[in-house]
């Protein structure tokens, strides 16, 4: 038989998704699985985003998981630091410190075709060897940089906002913000508040709702920590509004364009209440429908534009200065702190996974999406890519939180691996029809959705990849999705059992060759 590999499982990331898998593995009963981790802690995006005033965007009964929720969440919107505690508390009550690998890089990962497992290399110059791998690279730790001339010669402070310097005190600094995403529009307000000077760089509006956001009260708390139930109805009830906002609004556009049209509605109106120049107004108004891009909460981002130290800079940027940024119109504005709050890279070759992935025959992941366009089938595996579970895959998002879409994958995996080995079976691979059919349902979907229509096409958002393809999204609802992970056929996988190593043949010598 060949050689059994050092582990049934590796696990590549020890944010949600990578702690959410360990703790399925471990209710299944598998202890024999590692999770190689980057960083020199846990908790992926919120270990790393910890730039002022970042929060969850969507109720904190909603970014938990199904079977761990918290019931002592001390705001409605938790803080990052709050989310960091959570990840914390879920490593130490499923006992998953043993198995994390702190500061091991990943650089790549090669399937061994005769032995049925994988090899994983780190930066370190570690090797690992698994049956199973599970990728739970996420979707937001590479930072993206804007391509404008000058921005690595700025001679003062540059930070991104994923990256951001703990020791950075902006009192009295005159700063530009580049970006206006999801990001920003926690951070400005922070800002305003402190700086001498901030000028805040547009390239594209982005849609703002009110944010319902307040301190629970230590009744609530008592409530919520101690009666299951209440936890419950109030998860289901958020959960249920934001899935027919986005399923109904977004994935069925065509069907019911006025739906999204009267969330603008109320977001213009929220506009109007923040800002009183008209022409203000104007400038941070959208162009394009609300959820082409992924809109933002908040009571305090438009407001900041109003007060005197602050200035919305609309003009094209030319090129940053040693001290300035130079906008087309010819205007230098000098400042001492550049900070790049231009998001992340999406489905970019060089991004997810973020290392080099070879499958079968050599093939490279990469090399496989931009020869066939993003696609995985059910949004977590790739033909010729045998024993191999994406988090994400291209077409994993569905409408809500990125905790449900983990636990849906999460149970996918699981049920590919735990079939297996009640077969006996060391070879799991998605058949390409089974695959095809779903890229083809994905497409399909997609054309009743916001995402095709011409309004999304120039609104700069990442949920269209390279090609102008919403990759990112999943046109179907959370409970079809749910229902999928746990039901999906198992025949669309092929399994294969290992394949005894053939016994040596005695050679042909000089003494035995016949004459």
């Amino acid at each position: 038989m060949p050689e059994a590999p050092q582990h049934e499982v590796i696990v590549i990331g020890a944010g949600f998704a990578g702690i959410c898998m360990a703790i399925r593995l471990r209710k299944a009963g598998l202890r024999d699985f590692v999770i190689l981790e980057r960083a020199d802690d846990i908790g992926g995006t919120w270990r790393d985003n910890r730039y002022p005033g970042v929060a969850v965007d969507i109720p904190s009964v909603t970014y938990q998981f199904s079977f761990a929720q918290n019931g002592n969440w001390r705001r409605v919107f938790a803080k990052g630091a709050e989310v960091k505690e959570y990840a914390d508390s879920l490593v130490a009550e499923h006992g998953l410190r043993p198995h994390v690998r702190l500061g091991q890089d990943v650089v790549s990962a090669e399937f061994d075709a005769r032995r049925h497992c994988w090899l994983v290399r780190t930066a370190a110059g570690d090797e690992f060897t698994a049956r199973f791998l599970v990728s739970a690279h996420g979707v937001f730790g590479k930072a993206s940089t804007p391509d404008i001339e000058g921005v690595g010669e700025f001679a003062g402070r540059t930070v991104h906002t994923l990256h951001w310097d703990q020791d950075y005190a902006p009192e009295g600094e005159r700063v530009a913000v580049i970006g206006t995403g999801a990001s920003s529009v926690q951070l400005v307000p922070e800002l305003a508040r402190e700086v001498e000077r901030l000028d805040v760089y547009q390239r594209t509006p982005i849609w703002v709702m009110p944010r319902p956001d307040v301190k629970l009260s230590p009744r609530a708390r008592k409530v919520l920590d101690r009666f299951a139930p209440a936890r419950w109805a109030s998860r289901g009830l958020v959960s249920t509004g934001i899935e027919l906002a986005m399923w109904l609004g977004v994935t069925n556009y065509t069907r019911l364009p006025f739906l999204t049209k009267r969330i603008e509605k109320l977001s213009l109106r929220h506009l109007r209440q923040q800002v009183s120049d008209p022409g203000l107004r104007e400038r941070l108004k959208p162009g394009y429908d609300f959820g082409c891009k992924r809109p933002a909460l908040s009571n305090h981002y438009w407001s900041a534009f109003e007060k005197r130290n602050v200035e919305l800079v609309t003009d094209r940027i030319k090129r940053v200065h040693p001290h300035a940024i130079e906008t087309a119109d010819g205007t230098v504005r000098e400042i001492d702190t550049l900070v790049l709050a231009t998001g992340f890279k999406f489905f970019e070759y060089d991004s997810v996974p973020g290392y080099a992935v070879r499958g079968e025959d050599g093939v490279d992941l990469r090399d496989w999406w931009a020869e066939n366009r993003f696609q995985a089938y059910e949004g977590i595996t790739v033909p010729g890519f045998p024993n191999l579970f994406l988090i994400p895959g291209p077409h994993f998002a569905t409408s809500w939180s990125w905790l449900v879409m983990a636990e849906n994958q999460t149970a996918h995996a699981l049920r590919c691996i735990t079939h297996a080995r009640a077969q006996g079976a060391t070879y799991v691979g998605i058949r390409r029809p089974a695959h095809d059919r779903f890229y083809r349902a994905m497409r399909r979907g997609h054309r009743k959705s916001l995402f095709t229509s011409a309004s999304c096409a120039d609104s700069n958002t990442y949920y269209l990849d390279r090609h102008g393809e919403p990759s990112i999204v999943r046109p179907q609802s959370s409970a079809k999705v749910w229902w999928r992970a746990r039901h999906f056929p198992l025949a669309d996988y092929e399994w294969r059992h290992p394949v005894p190593d053939r016994p040596k043949q005695p050679g042909i010598t000089a003494s035995n060759r016949l004459s």
